[in-house]
């Protein structure tokens, strides 16, 4: 398997939020594969559509490539959840 989760509390200026740590065996990754097998989308096909649609940060930045190269360091937002890319 791709990912371990561990789960960390990260202070975001005034507010707390809570952040996943993934951590991949091996880098890059397409970022459509971590929307699907960290469960924020239910297929590749789904995936592929939500990032299309510019539904996805990555690191800030609103991103449009399905098959956009994450590397270690990489933080993804989708809705209310976000990612921390780590290399294991």
């Amino acid at each position: 398997m791709y990912f371990q989760l561990q789960l960390f509390h990260v202070l975001a200026q005034e507010r707390s939020s809570i952040v996943k740590q993934v951590k991949i065996t091996k880098e890059p990754i397409e970022l459509y594969k971590i929307l699907k097998f960290e469960g924020l989308a239910s297929s590749g096909g789904q995936a592929k559509t939500i990032i299309n649609d510019g539904q996805v940060l990555v690191n800030g930045e609103v991103e449009k490539r399905k098959r956009k190269k994450i590397m270690s360091g990489d933080v993804i937002e989708y809705m209310s959840e976000t990612l921390k890319i780590l290399l294991k």
